[in-house]
């Protein structure tokens, strides 16, 4: 059996393979299953549509239910036109900080999972421990959910789970849910001073937008529920952060393309505010209509994240704060795969080393002080499950 490799030599595996969302995460795929193959550890592969990516799934422990799921995703945010003063691929260690990408978001805690996985299995468990290894989290969080329901079809089932997530090794029980469309605006071409005889892709698009500005004056001018109240902002906020479109100035726009991002406080829902805004869009697309038939409005949902709801006794919770002794509340205002276990039946909590500000930066780093409390934690967590 090979040697048992500690969680910076984990790292600086993970680390090293650009596992970019837009790319293949295979290489580092292959290399965690042999990784865990040489250690006795069976690991599962759930493959995407197309082949080019694959979540992995293990199990040490008695093959019994009722144990505990590490999750983590593989894919890290592009370095593109980032200014790095290190490798992003390497990890550097310098000033107390593990420097590269994803070292932060979140491949420290993926070392920290696996090495606690390997250990578990080597030094004997009572109860089981579990790894799940998601794609496209970062676009989305598209990988989980069939992810979990390959784990729940082949694995005993677990009672919680651990989402990774950078959070200073907090207990973060709640965040806010998230959807997001990508929008694509047809109008008719005219040359402008004819604007009422076409139908301008991207002035109807500002309707759109404007409709998104007008519901969250509205979210921020009401009082927030209790469960509203926990968050910053402490209310359902609607985004367009990328739009293009348009041929030249003096003519009325062919197409205009935009993305709509939700991010909805627990206690509202995402479907109802994806129904309105869908509603919205069919008056839209009726009155682009009346002018010019050739126009429309055609709607991509890509993403669709769960909120985390702070759980009433909650197995998850419980089981960190013991661990960590933290006992205070923290929620956050993105959006994780905790979201998704949950919906799933799982209990679930996020928790995981390092600063979610220093994730998507150049020059991300992870502390040398977080990544040693991770796996103090992963030592608490095994002498529990042992």
């Amino acid at each position: 059996m090979a040697n048992r490799l500690t969680p910076r030599q984990i790292l600086d595996h993970l680390v090293a393979f650009p596992t970019v969302s837009r790319d293949t995460n295979l290489p580092l795929v292959d290399w965690v299953e042999s990784y865990l193959s040489s250690q006795g550890i069976a690991a599962y592969r759930l493959w995407n549509e197309d082949g080019t990516k694959a979540a992995l799934f293990a199990h040490v422990g008695p093959m019994m239910p009722g144990g505990v799921i590490l999750s983590g995703h593989t894919d890290v945010v592009p370095v593109d036109g980032q200014a790095w003063t290190s490798d992003p691929w390497t990890v550097t260690e310098r000033d107390g900080r593990l420097y590269g990408r994803g070292t932060c978001d979140m491949k420290g805690f993926d070392a920290l999972a696996l090495w606690a996985l390997v250990e578990g299995h080597a030094r004997g468990l009572r109860r089981p421990l579990q790894i799940a290894l998601s794609y496209d989290e970062e676009t989305g969080c598209m990988g989980a959910p069939p992810l979990i329901a390959a784990m729940q079809a082949r694995l005993p089932l677990a009672t919680l789970a651990i989402i990774g997530e950078p959070s200073r090794m907090k207990a973060v029980n709640g965040h806010k849910g998230g959807a997001g469309y990508r929008v694509h605006l047809r109008g008719f071409e005219v040359h402008s001073s004819l604007l009422p005889q076409g139908v301008s892709a991207i002035m109807e698009a500002a309707r759109l937008i404007m409709w998104a500005n007008d519901r969250n004056s509205e979210n921020r001018a009401k009082p927030p529920s209790a469960m509203a109240a926990l968050f910053d902002p402490p209310f359902t906020t609607l985004h367009t952060g990328m739009i293009s479109g348009g041929t030249a100035h003096n003519i009325t726009a062919a197409d205009c393309r935009y993305v709509m991002e939700f991010r909805v406080v627990p206690g509202e829902s995402p479907a109802d505010w994806c129904a309105a805004f869908e509603s919205e869009v069919a008056r839209l697309r009726a009155a682009m209509k009346a002018v010019r038939p050739e126009a429309d409005v055609f709607l991509e949902r890509f993403f669709d994240v769960p909120p985390l709801v702070p759980e009433e006794s909650g197995a998850a919770e419980a089981l960190v704060r013991r661990l960590t002794g933290d006992n205070a509340t923290h929620v956050v205002s993105y959006g994780t795969e905790a979201g998704h276990f949950q919906a799933a039946g799982i209990s679930s909590v996020v928790c995981g080393p390092g600063d979610i500000a220093q994730a998507h930066q150049a020059d991300e780093y992870l502390e040398l002080s977080e990544f040693a409390a991770g796996q103090a934690f992963m030592e608490k967590l095994l002498a529990d499950l042992a």
